[in-house]
C-alpha cells in the first residue's frame, strides 16, 4: 500500500490487480473491483484501458448520502489540479453515471463553490460553471459544502484536491458523532435506559447514513469500469462495490459517456472556451 503508483506500474505486471485490469481490456470480465491502492488503482486502469476520446483526466466519483436520498460527488482526489475543461468534463461523466445507474433523463448538475452567486468563487470555478451552463446539462449553478448534504444535485463537481478535502472532513465528523452520541449514552444509567428506548431509532438512524452503504467509487472516464473500494471494507461493503461494479456495467455506464461526448464534440469540441 506505501508503494508509488508508478513503481507498481512498471514492476509488478503480474499483480492481482494488473491481472484483473488486464481481464477488463480483453474482455473476459465487464469490471474490476479493487481495495488496493487508489494511486496504483488509477495509474494502471489509465494505462491499461486507455482514456475514452475527449475526456483528459479519470476522476474519482462516489455517492454521499443526502437528506433526501443520496447526490454523486466527483472528484475526490485523482486530479488536485484542474481547469475548466477538466470540470466540465467530470460534469458530463457524472450526469451520464447518474442518469444510467438512476434512471434519470435530465439529473441536476451543481459546482462547489464558497457561494451561490455567480461571482464568487475563484477563476477556474467561475469558468467552469460558465461551460457547464452552455453545455446542456441540467446545470443549477453553484452548490456550497452544506448543500452537498441537503441534496441540492444529484451530481457536485469539483477539483480531486476539494473534494477528497470535504470528503474525509465529513468521515471524520460522522465518526466524531457517532463516538459521542456513544458516550452520551453510557454516561449513567438514565442515559442507558433512554438508548433502550431509542434503540430502533438509533438503529434507522445508523442504517441510513452507514458509510458501507456507499463503498465503491467509480473511476469515471476510461474505456472500461474500474472501481475502488476501502481498504478497510468488511464483507458488507465490499458487496456494495461489486454491486456498483455490476450496475455500472449492466446499464452501459462508459458507453453512455462516450456518446455524450461525441454529440458535445460534433457542435463544440469539448474544452472550446468562446463563451467565457
Amino acid at each position: 500500500m506505501d508503494e508509488s503508483p508508478s513503481l507498481a506500474l512498471r514492476n509488478k505486471k503480474d499483480s492481482s490487480m494488473r491481472v484483473a485490469i488486464n481481464l477488463v481490456k480483453s474482455g473476459e470480465a465487464d469490471a474490476c473491483v479493487s481495495a488496493g491502492n487508489t494511486g496504483a488503482l488509477m495509474a494502471i486502469s489509465r494505462f491499461v484501458l486507455k482514456m475514452l476520446p475527449g475526456i483528459e483526466r479519470p476522476a474519482i466519483c462516489a455517492p454521499l448520502p443526502t437528506v433526501n436520498g443520496h447526490t454523486h460527488m466527483l472528484d475526490l482526489g485523482a486530479n488536485v489540479d484542474c481547469t475548466p475543461e477538466h470540470l466540465l468534463q467530470f460534469g458530463i461523466m457524472g450526469a451520464m453515471l447518474v442518469s444510467a445507474m438512476e434512471h434519470k433523463e435530465r439529473p441536476t448538475v451543481g459546482v462547489l463553490n464558497i457561494g451561490e452567486e455567480e461571482i464568487k468563487g475563484n477563476e477556474v470555478v467561475k469558468a467552469a460553471a460558465e461551460l457547464l451552463r452552455a453545455s446542456g446539462l441540467n446545470f443549477i449553478g453553484n452548490v456550497e459544502g452544506d448543500g452537498i448534504y441537503k441534496g441540492d444535485a444529484d451530481v457536485v463537481v469539483c477539483d480531486g484536491f476539494v473534494g477528497n478535502v470535504a470528503l474525509k472532513t465529513s468521515e471524520g465528523l460522522a465518526q466524531m458523532l457517532a463516538n459521542s452520541l456513544r458516550q452520551e449514552f453510557k454516561r449513567n444509567w438514565l442515559t442507558k435506559l433512554a438508548a433502550l428506548i431509542a434503540i430502533s431509532v438509533l438503529n434507522n438512524f445508523k442504517r441510513r447514513f452507514d458509510h458501507r452503504r456507499y463503498n465503491g467509487a467509480i473511476l469515471l472516464g476510461l474505456r472500461g469500469i474500474s472501481v475502488k473500494s476501502h481498504g478497510s471494507a468488511d464483507v458488507l461493503a465490499f458487496g456494495n462495490a461489486i454491486g456498483r461494479a455490476y450496475e455500472a456495467a449492466k446499464n452501459q455506464v462508459v458507453e453512455r459517456i462516450a456518446g455524450r461526448i461525441t454529440e458535445m464534440t460534433a457542435v463544440v469540441p469539448v474544452g472550446a472556451r468562446e463563451n467565457v
